[in-house]
């Protein structure tokens, strides 16, 4: 995204009542994060080739990302023409400084 980058205007979405104040514009919409999600899982199983993954989450702020490209590497493994091994660890990290 540009720094430019206006955004959306809010009406063009279901925002919750409790956000609606406190929400001017949104930048990144939903829908277009679980395409990217979903392009980086297909990026992934085809730079992989057959090699087993090893998919490390750090927690707090990274698992709901984390399922969901988990989710979709999982629909491509059932239903491409190979299998690859996923292998899923957690890591907490006490600061990112």
């Amino acid at each position: 995204i540009r720094d430019e980058e206006s955004g959306y205007n809010k009406n063009l979405f279901c925002i919750p009542k409790h956000y609606e104040e406190d929400l001017e514009r949104v930048f990144i919409p939903h829908g277009l994060i679980l395409d990217r999600t979903e392009h980086l899982a297909k990026d992934i199983m085809q730079d992989t080739g057959s090699h087993h993954i090893i998919a490390l989450c750090v927690l707090k702020g990274g698992y709901k990302f984390f399922a969901d490209l988990l989710d979709h590497i999982k629909a491509l493994n059932q239903n491409g023409d190979k299998s690859v091994p996923v292998t899923v660890d957690f890591v907490r990290i006490k600061s990112y400084c």
